[in-house]
């Protein structure tokens, strides 16, 4: 690995001389920018505001803008003359331990490597004591023309450098924290403890970057003139409120089903509640439903109000249909006797003529 910077550790009168490497690296997917008429690269070129001329790196020096946009010209000879003991060496300056420093100091992260054979007795020296001491360094040094702080660790078998912000550069957090007063109960805090427990430990080196995955999957589609399917966004938790209880049980029952385990075998019933899901948006068209159930018992009780009809008109439908139906019989009576009275007759006119 290439090194970034050459000098040496002080560690009290004993010095080490080491190089600087690079601990991380950027596997982001960078982008160029482009003319979307012809798939021409843009690029940008440095213009003077004065003369409007493009200039080049030889012509380009430094300065500091002041208040009022004037500018105060700086140069290296001028930062040169500045003291910075640590232009060359990491200076230890004190052994902490490694949970007084607070993680939001962290920054980039290097290697210090032994530069020579010399160096390497002494190296190992620190690392061991580092190691015994279950301690960290907390040290100066100059990079990139400024001075910064940096923690000294062991890795494996390595001394590792991790660049601290000063301490005046973390922000307070105040305002960040909920306002509003919130009470936890303790069977909250048992089922996410249980949930913490469940989802147990992870191996560092199985997680990767899916969205950086996705992208070199688009632009190989893309080089081979094929269309990807485009992702559907998973939205199904926006807009809802959720019962924090159920959600921590259904959580816990989850994660142990993804490690192959059974909730009866975890003393856990399988008919333990299912999250009580609430759509926002759900309640106000319930309002319309309760709406409706208020005209339907309206309507009931409109119903239930009118007077019950009165049993006369039923004797009278009655009467009438009594009536009626002894004025049919008479007919029928009248009409029968009509017919046998002919017969009569015609039998006394057979016998006469006998």
């Amino acid at each position: 690995m290439r090194s970034i910077w050459n000098g040496a550790i002080s560690f009290g009168l004993v010095s080490i001389p080491i190089k600087l490497v690079n601990a991380t690296e950027n596997h982001s997917v960078s982008f160029r920018q482009i003319h979307l008429a012809d798939g021409g690269r843009i690029r940008y070129r440095k213009v003077c505001e004065i003369d409007e001329q493009e200039v080049t790196v030889a012509d380009i020096g430094k300065a500091y803008e002041d208040a009022d946009g004037s500018m105060i010209p700086i140069t290296d000879e001028d930062l040169g003359s500045l003291p910075l003991p640590t232009a060359k060496t990491i200076e230890i300056v004190a052994f902490v331990p490694a949970a007084s420093i607070d993680p939001l100091q962290m920054d980039a992260a290097y290697y210090l490597s032994a530069n020579g054979v010399p160096a390497a007795k002494p190296y190992v020296l620190l690392r061991e004591a580092l190691k015994r001491s279950q301690k960290v360094a907390v040290a100066k040094y100059a990079l990139r023309g400024r001075e910064r702080l940096g923690m000294l660790r062991v890795v494996d078998d390595v001394i590792a450098m991790h660049g601290l912000l000063w301490p005046d550069e973390i922000r307070s957090p105040e305002g960040v924290a909920p306002e509003t007063e919130v009470t936890v109960r303790d069977a909250e805090l048992d089922l996410a403890d249980a949930l913490m427990a469940t989802l147990g430990e992870v191996d560092m080196d199985s997680l990767h970057d899916d969205y950086r995955q996705a992208v070199e999957e688009l632009i190989a589609a893309k080089a081979d003139g094929r269309t990807l399917e485009p992702a559907q966004a998973d939205a199904s938790g926006a807009g809802k409120v959720i019962d924090l209880i159920a959600a921590l049980e259904n959580s816990v029952r989850a994660a142990k089903a993804a490690r192959g385990e059974e909730p009866e075998a975890a003393g856990e019933s399988a008919d333990a509640p299912v999250a009580k899901v609430t759509s926002l948006t759900g309640r106000k068209k319930s309002g319309g439903t309760g709406a409706k159930k208020k005209a339907a018992a309206s309507t009931k009780k409109t119903a239930a109000k009118k007077p019950t009809p009165s049993r006369a008109p039923a004797k009278k439908t009655a009467a009438r249909s009594t009536a009626k139906s002894s004025a049919e019989t008479t007919a029928k009576k009248t009409t029968a006797k009509s017919d046998a009275k002919p017969t009569k007759k015609a039998a006394s006119r057979k016998r006469a003529s006998a």
